[in-house]
This record gives structure tokens, sequence and C-alpha cells, in this order.
């Protein structure tokens, strides 16, 4: 695995696609590792063209990790965020995307279309608004600006986010928890057959495991201000996806970022949850390829997209 140094930090990356293509920018989110977006959507994205780039975000897969940092206290972090009390996360979601430029310029790239799903959308739009000219486009999938009114997670979703596995050191204890929360969040309408998720659960389990470096990134996103101004001075092309049945963060979230940014556009799925699965992955790539190449049909009103 390839890794660079980018912002202090060693970050493990890919590319696929031609390196003469246009570059695009792929930032996942909370624990997320590179090799978790989906093959088909890489795949798709170079054969339209795009040079893609993919990378670890620090704190997970083989990108740096904060260990000497310990593991934050995230029920006491939640209740602090919550009542508006400061909070010292050992790094922010701005030097995140200070890494995801950082990522850029070491592969010298000058401008790039930048994708971000869930925390990565957050980052993603941190990048778009203190680097706007190195970003050609932003899409912003399933994510919020932030703003602390914004509904939350459902109550199954957060019961299984604060369950822990029975047994932290067994790795199929592991797996059951994950293979669980992943099936809280997925989405309605588009499920992913069981076999398959515990297969893809196992393959990031098996490249790496660092739950303590999801709980630093979880602290980043609640030490994180509001973004609303920021996304209200955006001047780049924009598009934003939501699942219009994500139960982890809710469709209004989406609505949200698509009204703060001038001129943006918003697609939302029906029966889409919080993942990308493949019975989408072919829509993703239309919507994706459209706007990077300024072909979205300007609209003044919400596109939701029913189940074929």
């Amino acid at each position: 695995m390839p890794t660079l140094n980018a912002n202090g930090i060693r970050i493990a990356f890919e590319t696929a696609g031609d390196a003469r293509g246009v570059p695009l920018l792929l930032i996942h989110g909370l624990g997320m590792q590179l090799s978790a977006w989906p093959d088909q959507l890489v795949d798709g994205l170079a054969e339209q063209g795009f040079y893609v780039i993919r990378f670890d975000n620090r704190d997970s897969g083989l990108s740096t990790k904060f260990d000497a940092a310990g593991t934050p206290n995230l029920a006491l972090a939640w209740l602090k965020s919550r009542l508006g009390l400061k909070l010292r996360p050992p790094y922010t979601l701005d030097d995140m995307a200070n890494d995801a430029l950082g990522v850029l310029s070491a592969l010298g790239v000058a401008r790039a279309h930048v994708v971000g799903v869930s925390m990565g959308g957050m980052v993603a739009q941190l990048l778009a608004a203190h680097h706007g000219h190195r970003v050609l486009s932003l899409t912003s999938i399933m994510s919020s600006s932030g703003r602390r009114k914004l509904p939350g997670p459902t109550r199954a979703v957060r019961a299984a986010m604060l369950r822990r596995p029975l047994d932290p050191q067994n790795v199929d204890s592991v797996l059951d928890n994950a293979v669980a929360l992943w099936k809280a969040i997925g989405s309605p309408a588009y499920p992913t057959a069981e076999p398959v998720l515990r297969q893809r659960v196992l393959r990031a389990l098996r490249r790496s495991n660092c739950p303590s470096g999801v709980a630093r990134q979880t602290l980043a996103i609640l030490a994180a201000p509001d973004r609303s101004a920021l996304l209200a001075q955006l001047a780049l092309p924009t598009l934003v996806i939501h699942g219009a049945a994500d139960p982890l963060v809710p469709c209004a979230c989406g609505v949200d970022v698509a009204s703060k940014v001038p001129g943006a556009q918003l697609e939302l799925i029906e029966g889409m949850g919080h993942d990308l699965p493949a019975q989408l992955i072919e829509r993703l790539l239309a919507l994706i390829d459209l706007h990077a190449h300024g072909k979205m049909v300007p609209d003044s009103t919400t596109r939701l997209f029913a189940k074929q």
C-alpha cells in the first residue's frame, strides 16, 4: 500500500484510472477505510475518465494513528457538546480537511472534484470552504452542516452505536457487533445480503481495526462548529445527495446543507439509508458524472428518486 507525507502525518492512498484524467478525490466517513469504497463505484468513475484518488483518513486504515491521545469518553463529550461546553479533541475536522489538501498537493494535483460521504462530507465541505481554488466541484453525500438543532440518529441506531462486542478480543464477536450496526443504518429498500456484509466487514477488520481512532474522529465531529456560515459562502458547483430513509443522519440534514449553499442541487433517494448499496451505484455514478461535467439541470425543487 503506497503512502505519502501530508500535513505532518503518513497517509495511505490508492489511485485508479488514467493519471491524465480529471482528478476526483473521495473522502470517506467515520472509521471508514479507503477499501470501503465500492469497487463498482471506483471502477465506474475511472471508466468515466476520472483520475480517482482515495485515502485512509487519519486514525483509520493504514494512515497515522493518534494512540498517544488516548480514548476519549464519548458519553461525557456528547453531554458537553449538548450543553455548549468547549471540547478539546486531539485534532479537528479542519485538520482532516488539511490532510485531504495535503494528499492533493503530494500527488501534484492542482484542482479536483471532491466527493465526501458522511463525516467525509463534512471534511469535503471544509476543504471547499477554505481552499475553494483547489476544488472543481463538491458532492456531499449523507452529511450535515453541523447545525445543532438538526435531528439525530433514531433510537434504534443510537442503541446499535452504543452496543459493544461481548468480547472485544474475539473476532467473531467484533464482527457480529459491526454487522448489526451496518444492518441498523443500511438502506431498507436496498438491503445488502448478510453474507456479503459479513465478508465486507471482515475484510475491513483484517486490514485495520482501531476503535480508539473511531472514538477520536467522533470527538472531532462533536467539537466541530456549525458550518452554515461557511457553506453560505461557497461559490462552486455543489451537489447534495441524501437517502430519504437515512436513520443515522436524517435527510433533513442533507436538505439543510443544500439550503445553505447558493445554487446547490439536492437529490433525495427514496429507500436509501446510510450506506452505498450496490443497487444504487449506477445512479450515483450518473449523478456525479453529470454534476462534474456541469450537466445537472437547474431546478428549484427537490428531486426525489423513487425505488425502481
